[in-house]
């Protein structure tokens, strides 16, 4: 009782402060971008909440327990420097475009609807895959707790997700990420702690786990090294985690929300240093519930995650299990609003000539399809023995390329319309083609080597081939803006309530 007590406590006092702060939801602006007020402590832990959701914490524990320590290594490294990335080459042009969606830079540079569109798909297929895992990971711990059956447990966990986010927008998602931070330290940390004690100390649970492995006939050797898996696939989960999140919609969103442009390197390395700390403390548990219960390749192997945690200490487990559910609400949030906001923008004729009470209306309504409809989906994957991480790569690599089309429209002027439309088709297309040969046949290489270098090679040869001579200067504006020497937007006319300074998306 007293970890259910725990986490219903949990789960009602951050629902009451999301929806508090629906009173500052006056406009659409206000729901998507927190009306750009965000200061550096609610930026980093609101970006670092993003970034660590269920698939970092319990997905990174299981996968430790089943398959080795290289696990929470990988995903470690590959935290850090995604968000250092977004947060040194993309967070400032984001901002200064006013960016609500990462779509609408195509929009505001080339007026081009279809690569709009096209960027939406890509990350709308990585956020899909994301929002079915946190409905999921929140569901298994409810099905486990309380002995509700899984149907039921998913339908509450898209309530839960839906509720704040709904209510609060940006801001609800913000404030709310800064309490779930610090309980995912916390809590991971005590458990992690007082499980290496309960266990006998590290020796004993070393020595445990290396007999569990025999047992199983499984290398201990490859299950404790870094890179167990070994270095062409390492690396390439890696590159995929990173090389991807500059077009992960939802840095736009925080990076437009940040009360100036001065906070946001701080904002996003703090962030990067806060999110790389959670998978190796969910990475620890793992190890505990490798030595306790044995070798798992299932979904057993998760339910053992919580059996491990209430039975070190009911009160240290509960906690444990709220650091794990609040890492699953801080991404699952977050996902929600940006694919609700995407879809609104870059689909609707709403999004583009719709009033603010239509747009917030359609914002919320869709937010509540979305999560519906990703908690029927983690329903029929609890009947199927998937790795969740193996989803989330699935999911990293379909948005490498739009991630590579924004680099090149940033940073190489000569890149066209034609080249960004190709060069990301092509890459998406080929991507899903590959990744489903590899589960049909023997191929080994990561999808998102595909991914990458498709676009990394397509983008430039289409743009050279159809580059307009004498015609450089057209996009002159838009490149004096991600300079700084048009003002960002937000800050030009306060009493435009930071209206991006750029032609809206087009009225359908």
């Amino acid at each position: 009782m007293i970890p259910i007590a725990i986490i219903s406590a949990y789960l009602v006092i951050v629902t009451i402060v999301g929806s508090l702060l629906a009173r500052r939801v006056k406009t659409s602006r206000h729901w998507t971008v927190a009306g750009g007020g965000l200061g550096v402590a609610m930026l980093s832990a609101g970006l670092a909440g993003t970034r660590i959701g269920g698939a970092g914490t319990y997905g990174v524990a299981g996968n430790v327990a089943s398959g080795g320590t290289w696990f929470l290594w990988w995903y470690s490294v590959s935290t850090f420097l995604a968000l250092a990335l977004v947060g040194v080459f993309f967070a400032k042009p984001f901002r200064r475009l006013g960016l609500q969606t990462v779509g609408e830079a195509f929009w505001l540079r080339d007026r081009s609807r279809r690569n709009q569109i096209l960027t939406s798909l890509c990350v709308q297929t990585e956020y899909f895959v994301v929002n079915v895992i946190e409905a999921y990971i929140i569901g298994v711990m409810l099905r486990a707790l309380t002995g509700m059956p899984m149907g039921a447990a998913v339908l509450v966990a898209a309530v839960i997700l839906v509720s704040y986010t709904t209510l609060g927008g940006l801001w609800g998602t913000a404030v709310t990420n800064l309490i779930h931070s610090g309980m995912i330290v916390v809590g991971l940390l005590a458990v992690g702690v007082m499980g290496v004690r309960f266990l006998g100390g590290w020796e004993a649970m070393s020595g445990l786990i290396d007999q569990r492995l025999l047992e199983a006939g499984a290398e201990s050797r490859s299950w404790w090294s870094p890179v167990g898996a070994g270095w062409v696939p390492i690396l390439g989960m890696i590159f995929s985690a990173a090389i991807h999140t500059p077009a992960a919609s939802i840095y736009t969103n925080f990076s437009t929300a940040a009360r100036n442009e001065r906070i946001l390197l701080k904002g996003f390395l703090f962030a990067g240093a806060l999110a790389a700390l959670m998978p190796l403390l969910a990475g620890l548990v793992g190890m505990q519930t490798l030595a306790r219960y044995g070798f798992d390749r299932g979904l057993q192997g998760y339910n053992n995650i919580t059996a491990m945690a209430l039975e070190i200490n009911p009160l240290v487990g509960g906690l444990a299990l709220a650091a794990i559910l609040a890492a699953v609400i801080s991404s699952g949030g977050p996902v929600l609003l940006s694919s609700a906001t995407m879809f609104v923008r870059d689909w609707l004729p709403v999004g583009g000539s719709g009033s603010e009470a239509e747009k917030l209306r359609a914002y919320r309504l869709a937010t509540v399809v979305i999560g519906l409809i990703a908690a029927l989906a983690a329903w029929g994957v609890s009947k199927t023995d998937v790795s969740l991480l193996d989803m989330l790569l699935l999911g990293y690599a379909m948005v490498v390329p739009p991630a590579i089309a924004l680099g090149y429209l940033f940073f190489w002027r000569r890149t066209t319309e034609a080249g960004v439309f190709w060069g990301m088709a092509a890459g998406y297309l080929l991507g899903v083609v590959w990744y489903l040969w590899t589960h049909l046949s023997d191929a080994t290489l990561d999808t998102s080597y595909v991914t990458t270098l498709i676009p990394v090679f397509v983008i430039p040869l289409v743009s050279l081939a159809t580059r307009k001579r004498g015609r450089e200067g057209d996009h002159g504006r838009f490149y004096s803006t991600l300079a700084g020497h048009v003002p960002p937007a937000g800050e030009a006319d306060p009493r435009r309530d930071g209206e991006i300074i750029h032609d809206s998306p087009p009225k359908q």
